[in-house]
C-alpha cells in the first residue's frame, strides 16, 4: 500500500469495526489518547494495514490489530499503550526475522497483550517486553548488560504474553526486563540459545509464568535479580539443558536475586543433547540456585536429571541464603539435591523439608538441614563428580515445534484488557503436578 492511502486509512481508521473491550495497565506517557468517541477499533492486517508494524503505528489505546494468516519478515515496536496484537492462527501467523535483526516483537508501552502468534528467527529475541530504552534498542544483552550505568531502573508497568509460540531465537524467546505487573502464559518457547523465557531485573516484580512448555533451550526458564511477587507455577520445563534457574548477576540491577515462588511445575530430562549450548556449559540439571535468596520451591516435580535435581550454590560474592524446599518429588536424578560453594561465599540458612529424597549431597542433608534453620547458619555443602557436558547445536537447527493449542475465538474476541496488577496466585493451592503436565502441547518426553 503507498505512503498516500496509509495516510488516507489513518484518517478515516474511525470507521473500521468496533470492538468491545477496555484499557488496562498505567499510561507511562505512551498512550496515544482514545478517539474523540471513545470507540475502539480492530485494524486487520493485510486488509487494512499492509504490515503488522504499519497497524500498530495506525492503533490507538484499546485497539485490537489482527492479523491473518502469513510469515512477515518484520520487526513489530509497539509504543503504545493498551493494544491487542493477535494472530487469527498461532501456528500460521509467523513473524519471521530470518536473522537479520534483533527482535520479533518489542514491547515498550503499557498494558500490551501479545497474543496467538508464532515468533522465530531472531539474533537477540522472539518478544520483548522492557521499560529499558536500551534494551528496546537492541542494543547487545547478557555479555555487557544492559542498564549497567547509575541512572535509574525505568520499569514498564503491565503486560500479557499468551499463546504466544517462540522458537529459534539467539537469546531469549520470551523476555521481561525491566517490566513489573505481568503475565506470561500458555506459551511455548524452545531453541533459545540463553533461555526459552527470561524475567529480569524486576523488584518487586508481581510476574505470573504459567501453564507454559519450555523444551530444547539452553535454559527453560531462567530468572536474573528477579523476585518480589514473582511466580513460576505450573510450567513444564522438560528436555533442555538446564531446566530452571534463578539467579543474581552484577550485570543486572537490583542485586540480589530474592523471593520468588517456584510452585507445581514438572522439571524433567533436562539432558537434551540437540539444544544450543550455552557459554557456561550447564547441563543435566533441573533446578539452578545461583546466589539466590529467599526463594521458596513447593510441590515441584522434578525427574530424570542426569547430573542433578536441584543444586544450589554460589555466584562470585553472592551467597544463596534462605531458599526453602519444601514438599517437592525427586526421582532418577544423578544427585536430588546438591549444596556446593566453590568460591567464599557460603549459603546461610537453607533448608529442606517434607521432600521425597533418595540422595543428596552432602549426605544426609534433609536432617541436618531440616526446616526451620536460623537464618545465620551456615549451610552444609559438598562435592560430586559431575558427566561431561556434551557439545550442542546451533539453535538454528533446534527441532521445529509442533502444533500448539490456539487462543479462543482469536478472530472475534475483541481487544484485550490487561489488568494494572495480575491476580497471583495461592501457593497453598498449587499442587504436585502429574508426569503427563502439558505433555500433549511437548515435543519431548520424560522418559
Amino acid at each position: 500500500m503507498p505512503r498516500l492511502a496509509l495516510r488516507v486509512l489513518a484518517a478515516v481508521v474511525g470507521t473500521l469495526a468496533l470492538v468491545s473491550g477496555c484499557g488496562g495497565g498505567g499510561d507511562d506517557g505512551a498512550d496515544k489518547g482514545r478517539r474523540p468517541d471513545g470507540a475502539r477499533v480492530t485494524i486487520r492486517v493485510p486488509a487494512d494495514a499492509p504490515t503488522i508494524s504499519a497497524a500498530v503505528s495506525l492503533a490507538r489505546s484499546g485497539d485490537l490489530v489482527l492479523v491473518s494468516a502469513g510469515v512477515y519478515h518484520e520487526s513489530v515496536r509497539i509504543d503504545t499503550a493498551r493494544v491487542t496484537l493477535r494472530g487469527v492462527s498461532r501456528d500460521k501467523v509467523v513473524i519471521d526475522g530470518r536473522l537479520r535483526q534483533p527482535n520479533g516483537v518489542v514491547v515498550a508501552a503499557p498494558g500490551v497483550a501479545v497474543q496467538n502468534l508464532t515468533v522465530e528467527n531472531n539474533t537477540q529475541n522472539g518478544v520483548l517486553v522492557t521499560g529499558s530504552a536500551k534494551a528496546a534498542a537492541g542494543l547487545p544483552g547478557r555479555s555487557g548488560g544492559y542498564d549497567t550505568g547509575e541512572e535509574p531502573v525505568t520499569f514498564l508497568k503491565s503486560f500479557l504474553v499468551s499463546y504466544v509460540t517462540a522458537t529459534r531465537n539467539g537469546l531469549y524467546g520470551i523476555y521481561a526486563f525491566s517490566a513489573q505487573n505481568g503475565v506470561i502464559e500458555h506459551s511455548y518457547a524452545s531453541g533459545g540459545a540463553d533461555s526459552g523465557i527470561y524475567v529480569g531485573q524486576c523488584k518487586p516484580c508481581r510476574i505470573v509464568v504459567r501453564d507454559n512448555v519450555a523444551e530444547l533451550n539452553a535454559v527453560g526458564y531462567e530468572g536474573t535479580n528477579a523476585g518480589g511477587d514473582m511466580y513460576v507455577v505450573g510450567n513444564r520445563l522438560v528436555g533442555n539443558r538446564v531446566g530452571l534457574t534463578t539467579n543474581s548477576d552484577h550485570q543486572e540491577k537490583l542485586l540480589p536475586q530474592q523471593g520468588a515462588v517456584i510452585a507445581g511445575n514438572l522439571i524433567a530430562a533436562n539432558q537434551q543433547r540437540a539444544t544450543p549450548q550455552q557459554a557456561d556449559g550447564g547441563w543435566g540439571i533441573g533446578v539452578g540456585v545461583d546466589g539466590g535468596n529467599g526463594n521458596q520451591f513447593l510441590r515441584n516435580r522434578i525427574t530424570g536429571n542426569v547430573q542433578a535435581g536441584l543444586v544450589i550454590t554460589a555466584t562470585a560474592d553472592l551467597p544463596p541464603a534462605g531458599n526453602r524446599i519444601v514438599d517437592n518429588t525427586f526421582t532418577g536424578n544423578g544427585v536430588d539435591v546438591g549444596w556446593t560453594f566453590p568460591t567464599a561465599a557460603r549459603g546461610r540458612g537453607n533448608c529442606l523439608r517434607g521432600n521425597d529424597l533418595r540422595s543428596t549431597v552432602p549426605a544426609r542433608l534433609a536432617a541436618t538441614a531440616s526446616c526451620p534453620v536460623p537464618a545465620g547458619s551456615l549451610s552444609p555443602a559438598g562435592r560430586w563428580t559431575r558427566p561431561a557436558a556434551p557439545g550442542g547445536i546451533p539453535f538454528t537447527e533446534v527441532a521445529a515445534p509442533g502444533p500448539q493449542p490456539q487462543f479462543p475465538h482469536a478472530a472475534t474476541a475483541g481487544a484485550t484488557a490487561v489488568p494494572a496488577v495480575p491476580a497471583l496466585p495461592r501457593t497453598a493451592a498449587v499442587q504436585l503436578p502429574p508426569a503427563s503436565l502439558l505433555a500433549a502441547n511437548a515435543r519431548v518426553r520424560t522418559s
